[in-house]
């Protein structure tokens, strides 16, 4: 007999091909079968009818680290179909660290990320934190290595190149983490540390990728310009043998969309194994600190925190301001203090208005008051600017997606699914088995996860039971965090995670999801 029989629903199959009705049984953590079953062979009975049945959803670009580690239930993610987060994003995470650096990036990422000082235990390799989030949590977890965490292992917060032997270092901590699962090297080339990062230095690193067929997931150097990122990404990819995934891709308007997807066409897929992930929206959210210039990060965190009052430094903050960014339209995500909080939802030019100050100055004493953990959403341009990607042979999902209790948060961690699902594919930018397909088994077998992002028999039970008349997207940039519904029911590993549009509650210790590794 089997644990549970989904009945009369109709599959989408994560691999693209047409929908069709069938049965599906679960046995164990896998499934079991797929065809005509009949409910007295299932210990459990769903009635699926009129419902769509898809694969778990797998979110290649999370800022999760943290909350999964802290709550078994991410029910932003869950209440979205994501059974699986691909962790450690932009070459900033929690591990790999030493225990003398662990409380600096605490520190630097409680913009991005949940764990305050408190919550460090003594992890330091990866494999030390995959241990923590093992089968405690309702979700499965591939992990990157984060390529700032490594170089400061081996060099320190300066910026200086790194040595011969310092070199070595690096490529020695990449290559154990691929041993211990990692899917490959992430990159933030906008963020500390890997900032000051060469070419050079990146192709050398990425070559410890080749033999495992692991990808270069980077983050490129948008402050620079996307193209000539993206560009220098797939130079890293030629010279390294690595493939090369570039993260959050989206163009600002037409012509730097149209002209970064012809390159993609053009030389990208011809020079390096290429993909890259999307969020379904045009505006993005990072950090406020992103504003200053790289040189304050020389030396870590907390000297950046007190360059801040350095009258040149301010002085480019106050041109950054000018240039870069538009105060009337970028909120205040979110903030650490509650003294602060009641800016969150508002403009900054509502914030700088109210301080009587130029805005550099304002914006500078904003981040020493707030230890440089300000979060900011952008908004900006035509969401139509990103259809053109989503469409693309080389696309998957990524939500990119930030979340804090009580905030003003990006959209994109509640309703990507969603968006993607419905309302792009009602409006005619792709087909339901695309779209799906785009989340599931392109993306598993992007990421190396064998067994996984298709409703197949053997298959690990990831299974996802949809209702599209209510999953549509409920939120918007006004009201950002109302959880999506339309999921009625949710396996991870053959376990309930979801059941009758309700949160699955364990022991701790006890919840399906696990620690996941890549496999070429």
């Amino acid at each position: 007999m089997y644990d549970v029989v989904i009945q009369g629903g109709t599959l989408v199959d994560g691999t693209g091909h047409p929908v069709f009705q069938a049965d599906l049984a679960i046995q164990d953590d896998r499934i079991a079968q797929i065809g005509e079953v009949a409910a007295a062979d299932g210990q459990q009975v769903i009635d699926a009818r009129g419902k769509w049945v898809t694969p778990g959803f797998i979110d290649v670009h999370t800022h999760m680290d943290g909350w999964l580690l802290k709550t078994p239930l991410i029910e932003s993610k869950l209440r979205q179909g994501f059974s699986t987060e691909v962790i450690m994003s932009d070459g900033i995470s929690y591990a790999p660290v030493a225990v003398d650096n662990a409380h600096e990036w605490i520190y630097y990422l409680q913009g991005l990320n949940a764990l305050q000082q408190e919550d460090y235990t003594g992890w330091e390799s990866l494999s030390d934190y995959l241990a923590l989030l093992d089968g405690c949590n309702a979700q499965n977890v591939l992990t990157q290595i984060p390529y700032a965490n490594v170089r400061v292992l081996a060099c320190g917060w300066s910026g200086r190149p790194p040595d011969d032997y310092q070199i070595q270092e690096i490529q020695s901590r990449i290559q154990r983490g691929m041993e211990q699962g990692a899917c490959g090297l992430s990159s933030g080339l906008d963020y500390i540390a890997q900032c000051f990062a060469s070419t050079r230095e990146l192709i050398e690193a990425c070559a410890m990728l080749k033999a495992w067929g692991g990808l270069y997931a980077t983050h490129v150097r948008y402050k620079k310009g996307t193209l000539d990122g993206v560009r220098e990404a797939v130079r890293i990819g030629r010279e390294s043998g690595a493939k090369v995934h570039i993260s959050h891709l989206k163009g600002n308007d037409e012509e730097e969309r149209d002209a970064i997807l012809a390159y993609i066409d053009q030389e990208a897929v011809h020079e390096v194994d290429f993909s890259f992930d999307v969020y379904p929206y045009l505006p993005g959210s990072t950090m406020l600190n992103y504003l200053m210039p790289l040189e304050a990060f020389h030396g870590g965190p907390l000297p950046a925190l007190h360059a801040l009052s350095d009258p040149r430094l301010r002085s480019s903050v106050e041109y950054a301001v000018g240039t870069t960014i538009d105060l009337a339209h970028t909120t205040i995500a979110w903030v650490p203090s509650k003294a602060n909080s009641r800016w969150q939802g508002e403009t900054l030019q509502s914030y700088v208005d109210a301080s009587s100050k130029s805005p550099g100055a304002a914006l500078c004493d904003f981040l020493i008051e707030e230890k440089l953990a300000v979060l900011l959403v952008f908004h900006r341009g035509d969401d139509k600017l990103v259809e053109e990607f989503i469409r693309h042979p080389c696309f998957v999902l990524g939500t990119d997606g930030i979340y804090h209790p009580d905030a003003h948060v990006h959209p994109r961690q509640f309703g990507s699914t969603p968006r993607l699902l419905n309302t792009y594919v009602q409006n005619g930018v792709w087909s339901l088995p695309d779209a799906v397909h785009a989340m599931t088994g392109r993306t598993a077998q992007r990421f190396g996860l064998r067994d996984r992002g298709q409703l197949t028999e053997g298959q690990f039970a990831d299974v996802v039971v949809i209702d599209p008349a209510a999953f549509h997207e409920r939120n918007s940039f006004a009201e950002p965090a109302v959880m999506a519904v339309g999921v009625d029911h949710m396996w991870v590993n053959g376990k309930p995670v979801i059941a009758d549009r309700s949160l699955v509650e364990r022991a701790a210790g006890a919840y399906p999801g696990r620690a996941l590794k890549f496999k070429q």
